[in-house]
């Protein structure tokens, strides 16, 4: 709470939550067999235009949510 208001989180905010949790999943699921990389398998391989533009994404996220546990 900020001045006795409660803040919401904004669109940008739970994107880049979401795109956290598929990234976390994912390596949870790369952890715990190293061919259940779903991003790549969805993309077309590790080096495919869709996988790295996933893996992209979720590392701007995670840059984002660094900012969102600091901002007032």
């Amino acid at each position: 709470m900020k001045g006795g208001r409660k803040m919401g989180k904004s669109t940008l905010d739970w994107i880049a939550l979401v795109l956290i949790i598929i990234g976390g999943l994912n390596w949870g699921l790369i952890a715990i067999n190293s061919s259940w990389d779903v991003v790549a398998a969805i993309g077309g391989g590790m080096t495919g235009t869709v996988a790295r533009i996933i893996y992209g994404l979720v590392g701007l996220a995670a840059l984002y949510t660094i900012y969102y546990l600091f901002k007032d």
